[in-house]
């Protein structure tokens, strides 16, 4: 198991899904609280994937999703 730092690229991609996951919530006006309410996950889990500090699964990207009432590809377009 490698602990390298994953490629800019990557970095990258998750910072852009999560300014896009950041501004989907604020424009329904629903806190980081209540998003996690709403897609079954705490808010600290929310927070790290806004915020690039955490690289979030498939899964976490489709519950995110539902709960914002998206389709997957608009959530991380």
């Amino acid at each position: 198991m490698t602990t390298e730092p994953p490629p800019d690229r990557a970095l990258a991609r998750r910072q852009q899904i999560g300014r896009h996951l950041r501004e989907l919530r604020e424009d329904r006006g629903l806190t980081q609280i209540q998003l996690g309410e709403r897609a079954g996950m705490d808010h600290k889990t929310v927070h790290r994937i806004e915020y690039a500090m955490s690289d979030p699964s498939l899964s976490m990207l489709l519950r995110l999703a539902a709960a914002l009432g998206v389709p997957l590809a608009d959530l991380v377009a």
